[in-house]
């Protein structure tokens, strides 16, 4: 029976015999109940549809990331690695796996630093540049084994002008990279002229080089800061060199 069968059973049910006679009170108060019972089922429904959603989300439903963008390999840097003399201003750093080293132009400076069996050495090389005549040598730090073979380990000289002219030429600094296994290069150049004393200035401190004159030509003078000094590496803020009489030169 729905809701309004209900309402005229009620109706009937309180007729008098004559249909101007109705009970209007009974006729309200069964309303009143009709309505109370409408709100409940209205009230049970809503809940019987929330205990369905939750159940639902509960055993239907489950949360997904995304998944994340390919992240693609990116591709190492690598640096060159060559005896061939240095074209541009940045200075290479040498290997030996391809090529033998280039022989020395006169004697070969021993620097007195030590790994294990070998000693790090510096000597000058012939170096060919056809755009640059004026510079034919190049300054090597090298290593220099018990049996006496070279391992040059970096190569630096001028790209521009003449390799004797007065004053500073390129300095060498380290430039190694892991997982390279090879002795840090400690920084090294060479002076054209009478110096006595090289003096680097680094993070605000004075740090002197050592010195050793080229036995082909004493006025070029091949300088290099120990390690213990100056961490190889680290740039200079400045470089001096002063003659015996301690003048600027």
């Amino acid at each position: 029976m729905n809701e309004q069968d209900q309402l005229r059973a009620a109706m009937r049910a309180t007729e008098r015999p004559y249909r101007d006679s109705l009970d209007l009170t009974a006729i309200m108060r069964d309303g009143r109940r009709l309505r109370r019972r409408r709100r409940l089922a209205g009230g049970g429904a809503a809940a019987l549809a929330t205990v369905l959603v939750v159940v639902g989300v509960g055993i239907g439903l489950r949360w997904t990331r995304p998944p994340a963008p390919e992240q693609r390999p990116v591709p190492a840097a690598t640096g060159p690695a060559t005896h061939r003399p240095t074209e541009d201003p940045t200075p290479a750093p040498g290997a030996t796996t391809s090529e033998p080293p280039p022989q020395p132009l006169g004697d070969v400076v021993d620097s007195s630093i030590r790994y294990g069996p070998e000693q790090r050495v510096f000597y000058f090389v012939a170096v060919d540049l056809p755009a640059v005549p004026g510079v034919t040598i190049g300054l090597v730090s090298g290593r220099r084994a018990a049996g006496g073979r070279l391992t040059s380990d970096f190569l630096v000289n001028d790209v521009q002008g003449v390799d004797r002219r007065a004053g500073f030429h390129q300095i060498g600094y380290d430039q190694s990279l892991p997982p390279d296994t090879r002795p840090p290069v400690p920084t090294f150049g060479y002076f054209v002229g009478a110096a006595k004393r090289i003096v680097g200035t680094a993070d605000g401190r004075q740090v002197d080089a050592r010195l050793a004159r080229w036995s082909v030509d004493p006025d070029v003078v091949i300088f290099w800061f120990d390690p213990a000094v100056l961490t190889p590496g680290v740039r200079l803020d400045g470089i001096v060199a002063r003659d015996v009489g301690g003048r600027l030169l």
